[in-house]
């Protein structure tokens, strides 16, 4: 023998669907890295550090994401499989344009995560069901929080003093605090 373990011995692995749909989630949660990245840059490009330093912040998170998924696929036994990220965009308007942005991809991410959730349970797979819960979750709070920038945003409009005010503010604060080791 050479000391590999006995393939039968083990646990069923994730299903060709539930897993490609999962590798398929890795590379969104990558996407959304990405993107959370080129805001970050685009605003300390434009001198706006808070809302830089926030988008950095949560593109860590999102990268965060990411590799739970990838350490879960793993775990379960199976391989993940990396592919192309598409090259998100580089500039916004304003802040608000930014946060709308964000808003909007948060509300796709969340879309992906209860197809994979509807998905794992139609397949009878509670274990990546239950795993997801987590994800689910998180998503309701990245959308409120961002909701809620976006909210402010609106009501400020153009006014530089208060959007000035509102880089120090989101600055100092961080994206989510929903138990992300990246936050």
């Amino acid at each position: 023998m050479s000391g590999m373990p006995d393939e039968r011995s083990r646990c069923p692995m994730l299903s060709e669907t539930v897993l490609n749909a999962l590798n398929k989630q890795v590379n969104e949660e990558l996407y959304s890295w990405y993107v959370y990245r080129a805001m970050a840059n685009h605003f300390e490009q434009i001198a706006l550090k808070g809302f830089a330093s926030w988008f950095n912040q949560q593109a860590l998170e999102e990268l965060d994401h990411a590799n739970r998924l990838m350490s879960y696929i793993q775990a379960r036994g199976a391989s993940v499989e990396l592919t192309d990220i598409k090259a998100p965009p580089s500039k916004w308007d304003s802040p608000l344009a930014g946060m709308e942005a964000a808003y909007k991809h948060e509300c796709h991410i969340s879309a992906c995560i209860n197809a994979l959730a509807n998905l794992a349970v139609k397949e009878g797979d509670q274990t990546t069901a239950t795993f997801l819960n987590w994800f689910i979750t998180e998503q309701v709070e990245e959308e409120a929080l961002v909701d809620g920038i976006v909210q402010q945003l609106r009501y400020i409009k153009d006014s530089p003093a208060a959007i000035f005010m509102m880089d120090r503010e989101v600055g100092a604060s961080r994206p989510s605090e929903s138990g992300s080791s990246a936050t």
